[in-house]
């Protein structure tokens, strides 16, 4: 009789020869073992196959229980969450729901943990992430909440955990869950992330996401990793009624004369390397090649200065500032954030406006601090890098400034999504400023392409 046997990431099914015939195609023989070996997450394909052929078979891979716990907590779902369970379910529970920031992606897998009943991973991409879920998950279901990551290590039917963690912990957690949920699932395509979530059997899988599409194409991955898109519905379709009313305004400054004339001359120096090595940035290895040719030489070191330089020009440009400082002073009854593409132009902003400022090397408790703060009205303003882009909740927000940013969609997307959450009849807006005549006008271009901005 054929037995089914989890081992570190992989599906075992022994009891057969080579010259057998593998219960799927995902299967080859394993000589050292003498067994035929598969990918973990091929193990519901695997079973449904058995079960079609009428094979007899022993299931000693699966080692998760079904959950106890029961919801609790019971809310009304709003017509677009009930869609996305029912279209979740029509698909065998593995599928991707792709809804706004603010939209309540949250309850659509707690919706899908109550339906499937079964011990639920959910995995988060920072360990903000992992601290709301664990709030959520043990106000929802009560009873114990498992963590591991940060310091934690404590697995329970119902836990949550990081990408890092769920990656390293994937030999002995692989086995342990039938649902995995997958938060920010655009993380999951990466080399690693990719390789664990192929480690784990859960036969149930729910992947969250506001903003799907990633620059390399790998979110076509999900398809096996977690399932196909089952449900979709962006920013337009339900503002006003389901997200905060919002309005978009690009505003353009100049540079002063001195800070045009140093502009253009680093960026001389960066084209000119850039033209005399062949490099072409545009293409997918063009940021790679210029690193590395920029260590080679001094006439390199000078050009990779020389590219921070003109950089730093159009991302703090005086006249960029003087409008953050015009907009807080019209906005000052409302709840701010400010968002920057790096710590340099952040901590400049918190200095000359007396904002707090959240960046990768604030602690956590003084991140949860200055977010309590901005919700109880004592700060009206907070000044980011890259922290609040993704995941974290601050509903009471209602204005964006981008003072400068990627090029990246889903990074503006996503901070669009902080000021989107639907309080009362609260009105949003999204500044973006942008220095004219400067790469950040064709930055600007690339990161609206998104039915959020038409």
């Amino acid at each position: 009789m054929i037995s089914l046997h989890f081992t570190g990431g992989t599906l075992e099914a022994r009891g057969l020869t080579s010259d057998d015939a593998p219960p799927t195609d995902a299967f080859l023989w394993d000589a050292r073992s003498a067994c035929f070996r598969a990918p973990a997450v091929h193990y519901a394909d695997t079973v449904r196959a058995l079960v079609r052929a009428g094979t007899p078979y022993e299931d000693e891979a699966r080692s998760y229980p079904e959950l106890t716990q029961t919801l609790r907590v019971h809310r009304e779902p709003r017509f677009y969450q009930r869609e996305a369970i029912e279209a979740f379910g029509r698909a065998r529970a593995r599928g991707v729901v792709v809804l706004p920031t603010g939209a309540g992606k949250s309850h659509v897998a707690v919706m899908a943990i109550a339906m499937k009943a079964r011990a639920t991973l959910v995995v988060a991409p920072t360990l903000d992430l992992v601290r709301q879920w664990y709030d959520l998950l043990r106000a929802s279901f009560g009873g114990e909440v498992g963590v591991v990551g940060g310091g934690d290590h404590n697995v329970q039917p119902l836990t949550v955990t990081t990408y890092d963690s769920a990656h390293l912990h994937m030999p002995h957690l692989g086995a342990r869950f039938g649902m995995v949920v997958y938060d920010e699932v655009h993380h999951l395509p990466g080399e690693s992330y990719a390789l664990a979530a192929r480690g784990y059997l859960a036969p149930f899988r729910l992947g969250l996401s506001a903003t799907l599409e990633r620059a390399d194409g790998r979110h076509a991955e999900l398809d096996e990793l977690v399932g196909p898109v089952v449900y979709r519905k962006d920013i337009i379709e339900l503002s006003g009624d389901y997200l905060a009313d919002y309005e978009t305004e690009r505003v353009s400054v100049d540079l002063s004369a001195d800070e045009r004339a140093r502009y253009e001359h680093a960026r001389g120096l960066y084209r000119g390397f850039v033209m005399s090595q062949g490099i072409r940035m545009s293409s997918p290895h063009g940021w790679g090649e210029f690193v590395q040719r920029s260590t080679w030489s001094d006439e390199g070191q000078r050009a990779m200065a020389a590219y921070q330089e003109q950089r730093q020009i159009a991302f703090a440009a005086e006249a960029k500032l003087e409008m953050v400082e015009h907009l807080l002073h019209r906005h000052r009854a409302d709840r701010t954030l400010l968002f920057t593409q790096d710590n340099a132009t952040a901590y400049d902003i918190s200095r000359r406006f007396l904002v707090p400022a959240i960046t990768h090397q604030t602690r956590v408790t003084e991140r949860s601090e200055i977010l309590e703060g901005l919700a109880t009205g004592r700060y009206r303003a907070v000044v980011t890098s890259k922290v609040l882009n993704e995941g974290v909740d601050v509903p009471d927000a209602n204005v964006a400034i981008i003072v400068s940013g990627s090029g990246s969609v889903r990074e503006h997307v996503q901070r669009l999504g902080r000021v989107l959450r639907k309080v009362g009849d609260k009105r949003a807006v999204l500044y973006e400023l942008v220095t004219a005549d400067t790469h950040e006008t064709f930055t600007s271009e690339r990161r609206r392409e998104h039915s959020a901005y038409r």
